[in-house]
């Protein structure tokens, strides 16, 4: 059924802005092929997260009421990050004063805010495209999608949907890979030591291929594979089931994008 009245809003993130532009066009094409009109504000930048976990409820604020402004009109906001997500959904009604034109703002907007997957699921109603990707896989949980989205079994489901791709599961899927946002910059010996326990635990389940719904646990764990010699590839589950999960994956050189810009995407999308 094409919903081509229903506009989405697609905030882009900022790692997949500067790291991997592939995930937004990704975004994008599942998007579009459930029929929606998806829009890219162009001054869109930061969800404020850093500043707010660092405590900086001042700059937070400030970017809160930013990005509120830059989302108004649109009927659905999609992430593909359960981080920024979580931030959006949860947390930006505690930045501003109970009854205050901007608090009842940030709770409208949170809302209609949701993470990719959970939004193909719930809202657009998805069903996978036949798409393949052979390949020997597991999927990491990370931990703002899995403990404040409570998203666990829906990226699966449409994983298992995907041709020739096979669904291992990590002995310790639920462990934080410790990329924590700016906690790996500020503890990065803590931060090394848990992704060390990452990999080891994607060693040890003989995949391919670690697939994830959050971008700064896919640089970490990739990050950590590459600087120890190991080939598993990385992707983001939007790659996988857009079926633009081709050639090198996260942390490798770059990746051939799709030949389209992001509808009202700034030109350096």
């Amino acid at each position: 059924m094409m919903r081509k009245n229903f506009n989405v809003g697609l905030f882009v993130t900022c790692l997949v802005d500067l790291f991997r532009p592939n995930i937004a066009f990704a975004s994008v094409t599942l998007l579009e092929k459930n029929g929606y009109t998806v829009s890219v504000p162009e001054t869109q930048t930061c969800c404020g997260q850093p500043a707010f976990n660092n405590g900086n409820r001042k700059e937070a604020r400030r970017i809160a009421a930013k990005v509120i402004r830059e989302f108004e009109g649109f009927d659905y906001v999609v992430a593909p990050s359960g981080s920024c997500g979580a931030m959006i959904h949860l947390h930006y009604r505690d930045l501003f004063p109970e009854g205050s034109k901007l608090e009842s703002a940030a709770r409208e907007l949170a809302e209609r805010t949701y993470e990719l997957i959970t939004f193909l699921d719930e809202i657009a109603g998805h069903r996978q495209q036949s798409v393949s990707y052979p390949g020997k896989c597991a999927y990491h949980d990370s931990c703002s999608a899995l403990r404040e989205l409570r998203i666990k079994d829906t990226p699966r489901k449409y994983l298992r949907q995907v041709g020739n791709l096979r669904l291992r599961e990590l002995e310790h899927a639920e462990a934080c890979c410790g990329f924590g946002g700016t906690f790996c910059v500020k503890f990065p010996e803590i931060a090394d030591r848990i992704v060390a326990d990452k990999i080891d635990d994607i060693l040890a389940s003989k995949i391919d291929t670690v697939i994830s719904a959050d971008l700064g646990c896919l640089l970490n764990i990739a990050g950590k594979l590459r600087r120890d010699g190991h080939k598993v590839k990385a992707f983001h589950i939007a790659e996988i089931l857009a079926d633009l999960a081709r050639g090198p994956g996260i942390g490798g050189t770059t990746v051939q994008t799709t030949p389209f810009k992001l509808p009202g995407a700034a030109s350096k999308l």
